[in-house]
């Protein structure tokens, strides 16, 4: 069975030196020191910490996973980590759309720099998603047959907590009805929304029935489930799966860091969830690898 997982963050140096820039109190090498502050390893130079990523995978059993430039601007430490294991890395990047040259970065990381998804942040960056900037986006990777990835509802980047960053999110800014609009003007594009809607669970459900291209990520431990009182992990597979088919549904799990590494307790509560719905066994497959293969051919 192969395993893929579509939600991997690259916490590459350029990561770290970028957010260091809004740290205070940040040191000189923040590459080095703000993983080290956070208790966490420091990631090195890009191909190593690509190298340890296809060790973590190997160790798990996994064959792919797409690696998330965490950062906009960060673009080209994911790129320069699937040229290094283009068998083992789908890249994807997150962008500003509504900075001045978003459309020009996004047409170098999907043309010359090879990533296959947009990752949009419209909470974090406060823009709408029928803003004419989001368009643009949208329109550069329909020309490159390329993914669009929405981030909706909650947003806690943990880091940023950590490190005493503020984080002023709009949350009325990442509604998974404004990705489904967007997704029946561009339906040859994939759309993934990341966490079952992370906490707009109803709406992403209807996006994903009023669109057919609109997919689900399964990433991370899903706690915005306390918003929703008495809902299982068993449910939100069930009912995913009921209004969205097994199809579109993308396994993933949000993994980050080192030394934590992939995160495999996600893995196993997730299965076990798979395994009460008693789905027959392409269906399975499907959720766990079929689909990102599928998506992201090589």
């Amino acid at each position: 069975m192969a395993i893929n997982d579509a939600h991997c963050h690259f916490f590459s140096s350029g990561f770290f030196a970028t957010l260091g820039r809004d740290v205070k109190d940040a040191p000189s090498d923040a590459a080095s020191e703000l993983p080290r502050r956070l208790g966490w390893e420091p990631p090195g130079g890009d191909e190593a910490l690509a190298d340890r990523w296809v060790a973590e995978l190997d160790r798990h059993g996994v064959a792919r996973a797409a690696l998330i430039a965490s950062v906009p601007g960060d673009e080209a430490s994911v790129a320069a980590a699937v040229r290094r294991h283009p068998s083992r890395f789908v890249g994807f990047f997150m962008v500003n759309a509504a900075a001045p040259d978003a459309p020009e970065r996004a047409g170098r990381a999907f043309g010359e720099l090879g990533l296959r998804a947009a990752c949009l942040f419209p909470a974090m960056h406060h823009y709408r998603l029928d803003d004419e900037r989001v368009e643009r986006i949208a329109a550069a990777a329909a020309e490159r047959k390329a993914a669009v990835f929405v981030h909706c509802g909650v947003l806690s980047v943990g880091v940023r907590k950590k490190l005493g960053l503020p984080s002023r999110f709009d949350l009325r800014l990442g509604d998974p009805l404004a990705v489904a609009a967007l997704a029946l003007r561009y339906p040859a594009v994939p759309f993934i929304i990341p966490h079952f809607g992370a906490g707009m669970f109803r709406e992403a459900l209807m996006a994903a029935d009023a669109a057919e291209n609109v997919h689900l990520d399964t990433s991370s431990s899903n706690g915005w489930r306390r918003y929703h009182p008495g809902l299982s992990l068993d449910d939100v597979f069930r009912q995913v799966v009921s209004v969205a088919g097994a199809r579109r549904v993308l396994f993933g799990t949000d993994s980050s860091f080192f030394p934590r590494g992939w995160q495999r307790a996600v893995y196993d509560e997730q299965t076990a969830a798979l395994e009460s719905l008693e789905l027959d066994e392409p269906s399975r497959l499907m959720i766990l690898g079929g689909n990102f293969d599928r998506l992201f051919a090589r």
